[in-house]
């Protein structure tokens, strides 16, 4: 692994609990059979979503009265090994590290083999609806993704 955000693979696995699963759809692959290389960026939103919804940070993030919403400042996969039509995966999320009104989020897709297929990571910043400036996470829901 090459991936400079993790310093003991096995360690940085222990620290997943939750995952979505996912299964490789044809319109996803590229003539050599091959998941297309964004596709992993769409398994790791689709996985974040459902993290969050687990966590219930969505539903004030859905409230159309609510004041905040979260944002992706930046986000990085590093592919392990090829992916194919038809393979089941499962899709890993954590937040590794929590700031002020940001969070650091890991991701890790794993296949029926049990095999890496790929890790990433991701800012996300919670703003203001309207201002679009930092929001400060509660500590309550700070509590909920460090114990997630």
């Amino acid at each position: 692994m090459r991936a400079n955000y993790i310093e003991n693979l096995e360690e940085w696995k222990k620290g997943f609990s939750f995952y979505s699963e996912v299964s490789v759809r044809f319109s996803e692959t590229d003539m050599y059979g091959h998941l297309n290389n964004t596709v992993n960026f769409a398994y790791f939103e689709y996985a974040r979503i459902e993290f969050f919804k687990h966590i219930q940070l969505m539903n004030d993030w859905l409230d159309p009265k609510g004041d905040t919403i979260p944002v992706v400042a930046d986000l990085q996969c590093d592919f392990v090994q090829q992916v194919f039509f038809d393979e089941n995966l499962r899709v890993y999320v954590k937040a590794n590290s929590v700031g002020n009104s940001s969070m650091d989020i890991h991701y890790m897709m794993v296949n029926e083999k049990e095999q890496i297929t790929c890790t990433g990571r991701g800012t996300i910043v919670q703003i203001h609806r309207q201002t679009g400036k930092p929001v400060p996470w509660q500590e309550d829901t700070k509590k909920q993704l460090q114990e997630a």
